[in-house]
C-alpha cells in the first residue's frame, strides 16, 4: 500500500499514530541537523522532518538530496509542531519520518509549481500536466466538479433526464464556423462537429422526452479570447409544454441553488431589463450592474447651443453633425487629473473603441465648473447638461457622440473602464440579471438583410407575429440571457413548434423550400407529427465556473485548453497528418502560400 492518509488530512486528533504518505515533494530546508520536507499531494501539504540525532544518518542523507516533484513515499509518526503554521490546515502537525522511500525522481521542472508561479502562460499551457499540480488551479477543477454535480442533482430533481446526442453531425447554419470530420466510408463527404444540439434537443422534445438536459461539448471554429475556446461545455436543456416564464424560473432557481451550495449567498429575485434597455442605459446587452453609471442622452441639451459669435453657425458640428449624443457620471472624479482624463482619452481612441475623442466636464468641491467645452459654449448650456446628468460637487461629466449603436458601445466600454479604475468591478460580489425581449432580426449593412439573431428556430413575440410582414426589424423575440457581472452566462429561447411560422421564419431569412430541406429536413419533417410546445437555454458551463472561481479567464477552468491561437501546445495539436491518412480519406490538400 502507497499510502494509508493523504497529505491534507491529519491534525492535532492523529498526533501519536503512525501513517503513510505518498506525495510530490514541494521543497527541501536543512535546518543544523534537521531536514524539513514539504510534502504534496492534491489534497493539501504536510511537512515531515527528518532528524540526524535519531541515528539514521543514511535517511536523512537521502532526504537532503531529494529534488523539487520527486515522488516519494513517508512512513512516520505525528507530532505537535513547535512553530506552527496557521495558513495551512496541518499546520499544527508534522511526521517524524522513519522510513524513506523514492518512488520516481523528477527533472527540475521549467516554472515552480506554487501559486505565485514563475512560468509564462506558454510555458504553463506546454507543461499544463505540471501547471494542473498547482494548488489554484486544481481547485477550480475541483470547483468544476461540484458545480457540475450540483447541476445534475437541482435538475434530476425537477425531472430531467440526461440524454446524449450526437456528436458527429450534419454541418447547419449556426452563425460560426464548423469544425468538419472527413468521413472515410463516404469519400468526399463530411461530418460537422456540433455548435451546439439545437435541433436534437428539440426532436427528444418532438419525441416526448419532455424535460432534457445534457452537459455536454460544443464546438465554435471562430477567434478565441478570454471567455472564449474552440471546444467548450454547455449545460444544455429543453422543456415541453414551456413559456418563457417557466425556463426562468427554472433556471433562475438552479442558479441560486447553485450559488448557495457553493457559495453560501442567496439571491432574491433576479431583476429584468429589456434589451432595449439594456442598450440605452448601458450600450450592452450584458450590463455589468454591481454599479449605477447610466447613460444619459443629452442630445436636446447641447443641440444648437454653440456660441455665435465664437463660431458661426455650422463651424462647430462635434455634437450637432451626429445624431447621439450621451455621457455618464463618474461620482467623485472631478479630483482626476489632467494626465488621467488624457489616458481616459487616450483610451477611448483605442482601435478596439474607435471614438474620435472625449469630451469631460467636472463640477469641482466647490461647485466651480470646468470643462472641455468651455469656449464653445454659454455656461448655462454647460449647467444645463450638469443638471440632466444630476452631476453634484465633485462629480466628472463624461461624453461621447457619433452613430447610436456604435457610440453606444464605445460608452459601455468607458463605462466599464471607469468601473474597473475605481473598484466597482469587484469579483466577489455578484449581480445577476435577466435580460428579455431580444430582437429578432438584426441587420447585416454588408449584405443588406436580415439575419437571425439567435437561430432560425426562435419563437417571436406573439404580440409582434404581425410585424413579420411590415417591419421585421421592430419585432422582438422570445428569448432570455441570464447575465452576471458583464458576463452572458446562459441563453435560450422558447422555440416555435408550429410548422406554418417555422416555414415562415426560414422564407424570411433567405431559404428557398430546397435549401429549408436540406439544412433542417428532419425538424421539418418531424414537426409533421405532433410538436408539443418547448422552449430552452444552455449555460456556459466554463463561464459558469470561472464565475463562482473569481477568475476572468475560462481557460483556468479547463483541465487541457487551447491557446489564442486554438492549438494545443502540450500535445502539438492542431498537426500534420500523413499522406497515407489523407490517401485513405481520398483528400488532397490545396494549401495556399502565405
Amino acid at each position: 500500500m502507497y499510502r494509508k492518509e493523504t497529505c491534507g488530512e491529519l491534525r492535532l486528533a492523529n498526533v501519536g499514530q503512525e501513517v503513510t504518505l505518498a506525495g510530490w515533494v514541494q521543497r527541501v530546508r536543512k535546518m543544523g541537523g534537521l531536514t524539513f520536507v514539504d510534502l504534496r499531494d492534491r489534497y493539501g501539504i504536510t511537512q515531515l522532518v527528518f532528524d540526524e540525532s535519531d541515528g539514521n544518518a543514511e535517511m536523512c542523507d537521502k532526504a537532503n538530496h531529494l529534488g523539487r516533484e520527486y515522488v516519494i513515499q513517508a512512513i512516520g509518526v505525528v507530532r505537535e509542531r513547535e512553530s506552527k503554521n496557521a495558513k495551512n490546515p496541518t499546520g499544527d502537525i508534522e511526521i517524524v519520518v522513519s522510513q524513506l522511500n523514492i518512488i520516481s525522481t523528477s527533472e527540475v521542472p521549467p516554472f515552480t509549481i506554487e501559486d505565485n508561479t514563475d512560468g509564462g502562460d506558454d510555458l504553463r499551457m506546454q507543461y499544463r500536466y505540471l501547471d494542473l499540480r498547482r494548488p489554484m488551479v486544481r481547485k477550480n477543477l475541483e470547483l468544476r466538479h461540484k458545480l457540475a454535480f450540483e447541476v445534475r442533482r437541482y435538475l434530476d430533481a425537477h425531472n430531467f433526464l440526461e440524454i446524449e446526442t450526437p456528436m458527429l453531425i450534419k454541418s447547419t447554419p449556426e452563425g460560426a464556423r464548423d469544425f468538419v470530420v472527413p468521413s472515410r466510408m463516404n469519400p468526399g463527404q463530411f461530418y460537422a462537429l456540433p455548435q451546439s444540439p439545437q435541433q436534437f434537443k428539440q426532436l427528444l422534445m418532438v419525441a416526448g422526452m419532455d424535460r432534457y438536459f445534457q452537459i455536454v461539448k460544443c464546438f465554435r471554429d471562430e477567434d478565441l479570447r478570454a471567455d472564449r475556446q474552440p471546444e467548450f461545455t454547455q449545460i444544455d436543456c429543453e422543456m415541453s409544454f414551456a413559456e418563457q416564464e417557466d425556463v426562468i424560473e427554472m433556471f433562475e432557481g438552479m442558479m441560486k441553488h447553485l450559488f448557495k451550495e457553493l457559495k453560501g449567498i442567496e439571491f432574491d429575485k433576479f431583476p429584468r431589463m429589456t434589451w432595449e434597455d439594456a442598450m440605452k442605459y448601458y450600450g450592452s446587452d450584458k450590463p455589468d450592474l454591481r454599479f449605477d453609471m447610466k447613460f444619459v442622452e443629452l442630445k436636446n441639451e447641447t443641440k444648437g447651443y454653440q456660441i455665435p459669435s465664437v463660431f458661426p453657425e455650422g463651424l462647430f458640428s462635434v455634437f450637432d453633425s451626429v445624431p447621439y449624443v450621451a455621457g455618464i457620471n463618474a461620482k467623485g472624479c472631478a479630483n482626476y487629473t489632467r494626465k488621467q482624463i488624457d489616458g481616459l482619452t487616450d483610451f477611448v481612441k483605442k482601435s478596439q473603441i474607435g471614438a474620435k475623442g472625449l469630451i469631460w466636464v467636472r463640477k469641482n468641491e466647490d461647485g466651480s465648473v470646468k470643462s472641455s467645452i468651455d469656449k464653445f459654449y454659454a455656461p448655462e448650456v454647460i449647467e444645463g447638461v450638469l443638471n440632466k446628468m444630476e452631476a453634484e460637487n465633485g462629480d466628472l461629466i463624461l461624453i461621447l457622440c457619433g452613430e447610436m449603436r456604435k457610440t453606444q458601445k464605445q460608452l459601455c466600454a468607458l463605462r466599464l473602464e471607469m468601473g474597473q479604475q475605481l473598484g466597482f468591478r469587484d469579483p466577489s460580489k455578484f449581480v445577476p440579471l435577466w435580460v428579455i425581449d431580444f430582437p429578432l432580426f438584426e441587420w447585416d449593412d454588408e449584405t443588406q438583410r436580415y439575419y437571425a439573431t439567435h437561430h432560425p428556430f426562435t419563437m417571436p413575440n406573439p404580440e409582434d407575429i404581425p410585424l413579420l410582414d411590415t417591419d421585421q426589424g421592430k419585432v422582438r423575440s422570445w428569448a432570455y440571457d441570464c447575465v452576471m457581472n458583464g458576463v452572458e452566462l446562459g441563453g435560450g429561447s422558447v422555440r416555435i413548434h408550429d410548422s406554418a411560422l417555422q416555414q415562415k421564419m426560414l422564407e424570411l431569412l433567405g431559404f428557398t423550400d430546397e435549401k429549408a430541406m436540406e439544412q433542417f429536413g428532419c425538424l421539418i419533417n418531424a414537426f409533421k407529427y405532433g410538436a408539443p410546445p418547448h422552449a430552452g437555454l444552455a449555460f456556459g458551463l466554463d463561464r459558469v465556473v470561472s464565475m463562482f472561481a473569481e477568475i476572468d479567464s475560462i481557460r483556468d477552468t479547463i483541465a487541457f485548453p487551447k491557446n489564442n491561437s486554438g492549438r494545443d501546445v502540450m500535445i502539438d495539436a492542431p498537426c500534420a497528418i500523413d499522406q497515407a491518412q489523407l490517401d485513405e480519406l481520398q483528400i488532397a490538400l490545396n494549401l495556399k502560400e502565405e
